[in-house]
C-alpha cells in the first residue's frame, strides 16, 4: 500500500484543478499546468481536495498510484507558490546577463554562450560576488531541467572549484600537482 498515495492533495485558496477524461488541469497565478493521468490510476476533485486511488490492485497500479499524487502535488504547488533553483558562478571573470529572451555566459571559453529561456521559466541574474543565477517557474520538471542545462555549460571542475553549481552544493576538491 502506498504510503504518500493514501493522502489527498490539499488545494489552497486560488488554484482550481479539474478532471476531464484522462487529463487534470490545475490553473493558478502562476499558469495552468497538464498531467496525462495513467489507465491504472483514477483521480477525483472532492472539494477543496484531490484524491488518487489505483484503479486495480496489480503492482503497477500501486506504484503509479504514489507517483501520480506527487505529481499532482507538485502541480498544485507550482501553480500557487512556485519553483525554484539557485546557481551560482565561481570564475575570474565568469559573468551572466540577459539580454532579451537570452541568457548570456561569459564562462571562459572564447566565445559568449548563448542560452534561450524557454516559456514558462523565468531567469533573473544578480551581480553579487559571485554571480547568482535564480531560475523560476510553475513546473518543478522543468525548471530543474534549465538549471541541469545551464550547469553542464561548465560544470564545477575539482581543483580549482571554477565553473557553475547549484546553490549550497559542495565539490569535492582534488589536491594539485606535487612538487
Amino acid at each position: 500500500m502506498s504510503r504518500v498515495g493514501k493522502y489527498p492533495v490539499e488545494i489552497p485558496q486560488g488554484v482550481q484543478v479539474a478532471i476531464a477524461g484522462r487529463v487534470l488541469t490545475a490553473k493558478g497565478k502562476l499558469g495552468e499546468l497538464k498531467l496525462d493521468l495513467h489507465n491504472d490510476v483514477e483521480a477525483k476533485v472532492d472539494g477543496s481536495k484531490v484524491w488518487v486511488k489505483p484503479a486495480a490492485e496489480t503492482k503497477r497500479a500501486r506504484t503509479l498510484w504514489g507517483t501520480t499524487r506527487s505529481l499532482v502535488n507538485g502541480m498544485v504547488r507550482g501553480v500557487s507558490q512556485g519553483f525554484a533553483k539557485v546557481l551560482e558562478i565561481e570564475g575570474v571573470g565568469f559573468r551572466a546577463s540577459i539580454q532579451g529572451k537570452n541568457l548570456m555566459l561569459s564562462i571562459g571559453y572564447s566565445h559568449e554562450v548563448v542560452y534561450p529561456i524557454p516559456a514558462g521559466i523565468t531567469i533573473k541574474v544578480t551581480g553579487e560576488k559571485p554571480p547568482v543565477i535564480r531560475i523560476e517557474g510553475a513546473s518543478k520538471q522543468q525548471v530543474g531541467q534549465v538549471a541541469s542545462e545551464i550547469r553542464a555549460f561548465r560544470g564545477p571542475e575539482p581543483y580549482k572549484g571554477k565553473g557553475i553549481r547549484y546553490e549550497g552544493e559542495q565539490i569535492r576538491r582534488k589536491e594539485g600537482k606535487k612538487k
